[in-house]
C-alpha cells in the first residue's frame, strides 16, 4: 500500500484489521472523529503500547544470568548463549566473566578458575566436554 500510495482512512482502517484483543478494545474506545489522520493513529497507538515493551538488552544483563538451583550445565549454557546473541556483545572478556559470576559452584566452575579460558567458544568447549564426561 505505501509503494501505491492510500488515503489516511484506508490506513487506519487497514491498520484496525491487525488489532486484536487489547489492542481492539483501546481502539474502539478512541472517541468518535478524535483520529484526523493516520500518523495521529500511529502516534497515540505507539503512546499507548511503547511503554510496555521490555527494553533491548544490554550487554549488562548478561551479570544477570545465573544458573538456577537444578538448572543442568547443559541448560545454563545455552539459555547463556541465548543472551549472548541476544545483547549483540563483542568483549570476550566481559562474557567469560558474566559466565563465571552466573555458574553456580562445582567441578566444572573449579575447572574455569584453573584454566582461566579467554573465550566463550572456549567455555562452550570446555562445558561440552565436561557434560560428556558426566555422561559416563
Amino acid at each position: 500500500m505505501m509503494l501505491i500510495g492510500g488515503y489516511d482512512a484506508v490506513r487506519c482502517k487497514l491498520f484496525m484489521s491487525t488489532l486484536v484483543g487489547t489492542a481492539m478494545e483501546w481502539f474502539i474506545s478512541l472517541p468518535d472523529g478524535h483520529v484526523t489522520s493516520f500518523a495521529q493513529l500511529l502516534k497515540l497507538f505507539k503512546e499507548q503500547y511503547i511503554p510496555n515493551c521490555a527494553p533491548p538488552p544490554n550487554s549488562y544483563d548478561l551479570f544477570d544470568v545465573r544458573q538456577y538451583q537444578g538448572e543442568t550445565l547443559k541448560e545454563f549454557l545455552n539459555r547463556f548463549g541465548a543472551q549472548v546473541v541476544r545483547v549483540s556483545i563483542k568483549d570476550e572478556s566481559m562474557i567469560v566473566h558474566a559466565f563465571r559470576k552466573g555458574i553456580c559452584l562445582g567441578p566444572f566452575s573449579e575447572s574455569l578458575i584453573m584454566s582461566h579460558p579467554t573465550t566463550f567458544a572456549k567455555i562452550r568447549r570446555r562445558a561440552v566436554e565436561h557434560i560428556a564426561a558426566e555422561g559416563k
